[in-house]
């Protein structure tokens, strides 16, 4: 199965919750007699309805169902018009990351219960099975039995982990980590960090220290910092992404459990609202379950009309 079968599989549960209904809206808004005038309120209002049960959030359901008012129908469906504009909305985030010195520090942080860990270990895997070569860093020094869990996700995807005791300082070991990745030529370090809320002001103190000490080693470090979000916490996934963006220095977003909900329109409001990339979405619970996000991919996806 190719990662965008396991993307398109991973949208099953939304595509489940809106494709109907869509699909009623499309065929009425596509009538001959309808399919050249401009698109009338009952096809805008039943349209905004479903974008928002979809989770894909009040200002981006009112920016995609504007556009679509606007554009000249000329003989376009309902369907790719609305499509053409949730990609426009996904081009205009930043693009992948221009790494220039080496190696690649990759912070990966987001509040307990996200599925942190676990994404850790299954990048660690996508990443190797590109033909390079991670280390995995054990920074979260605090949760009881944290370094055991990554221990076993590394073993699983047959990926180095640095780790050290329960309590150690978490800037020692990424110290530790990007100094054994120099010597034995590992590259990208992914560094699990402690699940932490944007208010606990001695954790983010710590993952302040963090990157000090990441940027004191490698120049532009860390060059990646990615938010785990619960894709089922739908809009306050939003929220947490915003609150975490300054104080983190968040620039990218993974994009967790996405099938396990039917409102993964919340990847949009993502997009829309905090202008980040989306880079991976976890699509099921196996070490190869987490798929770099195309947007183009998931977009016919969530609007292809035949299972």
């Amino acid at each position: 199965m190719t990662f965008f079968d396991r993307l398109r599989q991973g949208l099953a549960r939304t595509k489940q919750n809106i494709v109907t209904r869509f699909d009623d809206i499309a065929r009425r808004a596509d009538e001959p007699d309808r399919r050249s005038r401009p698109v009338d309120i009952e096809t805008v209002e039943a349209l905004e309805e479903l974008l928002i049960s979809a989770d894909v959030g009040v200002a981006a359901a009112d920016r995609i169902v504007s556009a679509v008012k606007q554009s000249a129908r000329n003989g376009s469906s309902l369907r790719d018009l609305v499509k053409r504009q949730i990609r426009d909305v996904f081009a205009a985030v930043d693009g992948p990351v221009v790494v220039e010195n080496r190696p690649e520090v990759m912070l990966i942080v987001g509040v307990n219960g996200t599925g942190k860990t676990t994404t850790v270990g299954k990048l660690a895997n996508l990443i190797k099975s590109e033909g390079r070569a991670p280390l995995i860093c054990a920074a979260d020094t605090f949760r009881a039995a944290a370094v055991e869990q990554l221990e076993i996700w590394a073993t699983r995807a047959q990926v180095d982990i640095i780790r050290a005791r329960e309590g150690a300082d978490p800037a020692a070991v990424v110290f530790d980590a990007i100094s054994s990745g120099k010597a034995k030529g590992r590259d990208p370090i992914l560094v699990d960090t402690a699940g932490r809320l944007h208010t606990r002001v001695n954790l983010m103190n710590e993952l302040e220290k963090i990157r000090r000490i990441a940027a004191r080693e490698v120049a532009g470090a860390p060059q990646e910092v990615l938010l785990v979000l619960d894709a089922t916490v739908g809009q306050n996934g939003v929220t947490q992404a915003r609150e975490f963006m300054g104080a983190a220095g968040v620039n990218g977003i993974v994009l967790a459990k996405l099938d396990g909900t039917a409102k993964g329109g919340v990847a949009v409001a993502i997009a829309h609202d905090l202008k980040l990339p989306i880079r991976y979405v976890g699509v099921g619970e196996g070490i190869d379950d987490l798929v770099p996000f195309d947007a183009d991919e998931y977009v016919d996806g969530l609007f292809e009309e035949k299972w």
